[in-house]
C-alpha cells in the first residue's frame, strides 16, 4: 500500500480537450471526460499568490493523487463536483510504481 497525505474520498472525473469543427474551417474546444468517477486525494497546497507581470496570477493551489493511469496529459483537467483544476506540470509517477499519480493543479473557472 502506497503512503498518501488525505484518503481518497473524493469522486474525480478526468477530462481532455477535443477539437470540435465550426463548419467554417475552425474549431472550438469542448471537455470530453476521459475517466469518470474516479476517487482520488484532493488538498490544498497553498493560499499565496504570486505577482507576475504587473497581475496577480495564482500558483499551484491544490494536489491531487489518484490511481496510475497509463494515459494522462497535462493538457487535461479534473472536475470535482462544479470545480475545475488545470493540470500544472506532467502527472508524478509516484516512486516509478505505477501505482499512484500525484498531480499539481491550479483550480480555474469552468
Amino acid at each position: 500500500m502506497s503512503t498518501m497525505i488525505g484518503a481518497r474520498d473524493k469522486i474525480i472525473d478526468v477530462q481532455m480537450p477535443t477539437k470540435v469543427s465550426d463548419n467554417i474551417g475552425g474549431y472550438t474546444v469542448t471537455w470530453t471526460t476521459k475517466y469518470s468517477g474516479e476517487y482520488a486525494a484532493l488538498w490544498p497546497v497553498s493560499s499565496r499568490d504570486i505577482i507576475q507581470s504587473d497581475k496577480m496570477t495564482g500558483t499551484i493551489t491544490h494536489r491531487i493523487r489518484m490511481t496510475y493511469k497509463r494515459v494522462l496529459k497535462s493538457s487535461w483537467r479534473i472536475k470535482f463536483g462544479n470545480r475545475f483544476f488545470a493540470i500544472v506540470g506532467p502527472p508524478i509517477n509516484m516512486n516509478e510504481a505505477n501505482i499512484d499519480l500525484e498531480l499539481l493543479c491550479k483550480e480555474t473557472e469552468g
